[in-house]
């Protein structure tokens, strides 16, 4: 039997999986993990390895990922690769999509391309710790897609909506989840 594939999604494994996660919600139990290293000045090297999901464990992902994290000069950084807070941004920019990828096939929505841009603002004075009114982070983020599909733009926006409200980057930076910091012994 051939794989129902749309918008190179596989439909069918799609709505095994969840069905399998109305089953037993357990399998939708995921558990990501990143290992964080500085190296030099403002760079840091985070890998991804492993992972727990779908009630085991996964303990590679074609090998070791890294990522190069640094500043830019003005912020006493030497640009060795995009600085924390445009990570943020590229999990968020990668997620909305997927999720928007994804539920466009579910609901069979063509799409012929989809591309976004995000931006958001930061005043530094909260990381600086200059002023306690300014928050620490960034105070709002925009998300712009170009989305071509065979779809009314009503669909097409109320996709990106559905898409946005079921990322959960998205979700976790909206809904302010809670980060616990613990020390151990290097």
């Amino acid at each position: 039997m051939a794989e129902n594939i749309f918008n190179g999604v596989n439909v069918d494994a799609l709505v095994q999986t969840i069905e399998a996660v109305k089953k037993d919600p357990q399998i939708g139990e995921f558990k990501f993990r990143v290992r964080n290293t500085w190296q030099d000045g403002t760079l840091n090297r985070a890998t991804v390895k492993g992972f727990y999901g779908a009630k085991e464990e996964h303990p590679d992902r074609a090998g070791r990922l890294e990522y190069d994290i640094d500043e830019p000069p003005v912020l006493m950084g030497n640009d060795r690769g995009p600085n924390p807070v445009e990570y943020l941004l590229v999990g968020l920019s990668g997620c909305v999509t997927t999720s928007l990828v994804a539920h466009a096939a579910a609901r069979g929505i063509k799409l012929n391309s989809v591309a976004s841009e995000l931006e958001g603002d930061i005043d530094l004075r909260g990381f600086m710790d200059i002023d306690p009114n300014v928050p620490v982070g960034y105070k709002e983020i925009r998300i712009t897609f170009a989305i071509d599909a065979d779809a009314t733009r009503d669909q097409i926006e109320e996709l990106a909506e559905f898409a946005k409200n079921h990322s959960p980057v998205a979700g976790t930076i909206m809904n302010a989840t809670p980060v616990t910091v613990k020390v151990k012994k290097a």
